[in-house]
């Protein structure tokens, strides 16, 4: 299928409109990120995320209410996956140690609930967790799977037969769901994933991914270098500096603007990130193979008009190959819920500035390089 095959635009020409406009959304970008910074999320900030699905439809505001007040901290709820999901974040590892007691008291009160006078001996305490010794490991069992099904987490210490000891989760999800668990007896609820993250492994989590994308941009600048000029790697890599800086700034711009749009960056986003430079500088590597093939074929043309038709004759290619990638992302931006909105968002902006970028930057800054320095571009 051939798209556009015999167009004949200028867009070289156009390239002085287009650095205005990439120095508008790159000053955009500075100055919320300077202003407002980034939204992280708990893979880089620390912390504790909670999600529930309830049977029903939820009100997310009287939610909110229902936990704002509960002793956690500063909490954050918000809608996850649909209108059955709630995310529950807070900056806390652990519960407070007031509350500690009575989460274990909630649970003593279930058990005996369930085996009315069974004596508990408490085997061992942590922070997140509690071990109980019970008579027998028939009753342990039974226990377990009963605790279980009522959404405490817990399970044995061990497979042995005789095992006697079980081991009961003490974390915020058993606090946040032993407050919604009464105040909204009518929407039955389950916690299907809680994770926690340490602030020095956020940290340490924040620094790997800079690594990455900074190591990634050099061995793309290696391997270019090697296949072209270094002027085209050079094009090539700023032109990815361009994408990432940009997409970035607009995650600070968008943040709290948009109904939907509020992105946090994550090991997720960073891994879109990866993503978007591979397919960015795989569009630039087509238009620059175009180049080098027309560079021998027309050896006097002008490198001006030579850059031009290289990418009217590759447009047909970036047409199809951009038109069905957005087309999947839209559908993961629609569809894909909460999850993956951040991720399906970095690919949909960044095929778009990607393949704007092969045109008006790596293209243009070659084009700059040999009309500053008067040399010859060759191959």
């Amino acid at each position: 299928m051939r798209l556009f095959e015999n167009i004949h635009i200028d867009w070289l020409g156009k390239r002085k409109i287009f650095y205005a406009v990439s120095a508008i959304m790159f000053l955009i970008g500075v100055v919320n990120v300077a202003l407002r910074g980034f939204q992280f999320g708990i893979d880089f900030k620390g912390g504790s995320e909670i999600v529930l699905q309830f049977d029903n439809a939820v009100d997310i505001a009287q939610v909110r209410n229902y936990v704002e007040n509960i002793g956690l901290g500063s909490i954050e709820i918000k809608t996850f996956g649909g209108e059955t999901g709630v995310m529950v974040r807070t900056e806390l590892q652990n519960i407070p140690a007031d509350i500690y007691p009575r989460v274990v008291n909630n649970i003593e009160t279930a058990v005996h609930d369930i085996y009315p006078g069974i004596p508990l001996r408490v085997v061992d305490s942590t922070e997140s967790s509690i071990t109980y010794e019970l008579p027998n490991a028939d009753t342990t069992n039974s226990l377990v799977s009963k605790l279980f099904a009522q959404g405490y987490q817990t399970g044995k210490v061990s497979e042995e037969p005789d095992n006697r000891q079980m081991v009961v989760n003490v974390g915020i999800a058993e606090w946040v769901k032993e407050n919604l668990k009464t105040k909204m007896a009518d929407n039955p609820f389950k916690v299907i994933k809680e994770d926690h993250v340490g602030p020095k492994v956020g940290k340490e989590l924040k620094q790997d991914a800079v690594v990455a994308i900074i190591f990634s941009l050099i061995a793309i600048l290696v391997y270019l270098a090697f296949r072209f000029k270094f002027i085209f790697a050079f094009g090539a890599v700023l032109a990815l500096f361009h994408d990432v800086l940009i997409t970035l700034g607009l995650y600070a711009a968008l943040y709290g603007v948009i109904p939907g749009l509020n992105l946090e960056i994550d090991l997720t986003v960073v891994a879109a990130f990866l993503t978007l430079v591979g397919y960015s500088v795989n569009d630039t590597v087509i238009v620059f193979d175009r180049v080098r093939e027309n560079m021998k074929i027309h050896k006097t043309m002008p490198l001006f008009d030579l850059l031009n038709m290289s990418i009217n004759r590759t447009m047909s290619r970036t047409i199809l190959t951009g038109g069905t990638t957005l087309m999947a992302t839209i559908v993961l931006l629609i569809f894909g819920g909460e999850v993956l909105r951040a991720f399906s968002f970095t690919l949909f902006f960044g095929v778009i500035i990607g393949t704007y970028s092969s045109i008006f930057v790596a293209s243009a800054l070659v084009l700059e390089y040999a009309s500053k320095s008067k040399k010859k571009v060759q191959f």
